[in-house]
């Protein structure tokens, strides 16, 4: 693949933050503003350009890298911190030419247990066939246009079979570092502890309001389980995982 770099609108203090796919495909962006939502964005860029059914949320953190540069105010000398997972660090020279630096040290970063199974990776495989597969493709990105939030498209209930779960996770678009934080949580807890297949449909209040009416959201983030019915909720704090899987022991 060829690459062309590209100059960060603040060449000394940026961050950039790289997604591969486990093809070998690249999304990446680089941010003078060092906003925390990209992740989120990066996982739309791919589900648009690769026409994948959902946002692949389950390729992070294994395989992003994140590259952050800054000027240290005690001694005015510019602090270069390259991180990349084990499963991309075979791109480090890509990751220079993209992120415009030389002579970067990429340190390896590694997740804690049960941020992510390599095993449960690659049960996704067959749904997003197309993320195995390399398409050539170097993407730089500056910002998801449709949605900061991507939404992952809700089965309609006459699709569902009778033991399936759909879910809604209503929240505030404006806090995406949390909702990133969030949907990690939500999908480790629902692969570990769901034995049956599931949908979540992920919606921005601040962009369709008409839908948290309809659905009487009064706080963020709250959770439904909207099939089978009757249909139950969670709001507030989603983090505790004890609260979690009392909920979803009901469900």
């Amino acid at each position: 693949m060829a690459a062309t770099p590209h100059n960060p609108i603040n060449p000394q203090e940026f961050k950039g933050i790289a997604l591969f796919t486990p093809g070998g495909d690249l999304v990446y962006c680089l941010d003078s503003q060092k906003q925390a939502r990209w992740h989120v964005d990066l996982c739309a860029t791919l589900q648009t350009h690769l026409a994948l059914p959902d946002p692949p949320y389950f390729l992070l953190p294994a395989y992003t890298a994140t590259l952050d540069r800054w000027i240290d105010p005690t001694t005015g000398e510019l602090v270069t911190l390259a991180e990349a997972y084990p499963r991309v660090l075979r791109f480090r020279a890509l990751l220079n030419v993209v992120f415009g630096v030389e002579a970067v040290q990429w340190q390896p970063v590694y997740a804690s247990p049960g941020t992510y199974s390599p095993t449960l990776i690659e049960t996704y495989r067959t749904q997003f066939p197309q993320l195995w597969e390399n398409h050539d493709l170097i993407l730089r990105t500056e910002r998801f246009e449709p949605d900061t939030v991507a939404a992952m498209p809700l089965a309609p209930q006459s699709s569902l079979s009778g033991d399936s779960l759909a879910f809604r996770l209503f929240v505030n678009g404006a806090d995406a570092a949390n909702i990133e934080e969030l949907l990690r949580v939500l999908h480790t807890t629902f692969e570990s502890q769901l034995k049956q297949p599931y949908t979540l449909k992920v919606i921005d209040v601040t962009k369709h309001p008409e839908q948290a009416e309809a659905d009487q959201i009064a706080v963020t983030p709250t959770l439904i389980r909207a099939w089978p019915e009757p249909i139950r909720r969670i709001a507030g704090d989603l983090s505790s995982l004890q609260r979690l899987s009392v909920f979803l022991q009901s469900a």
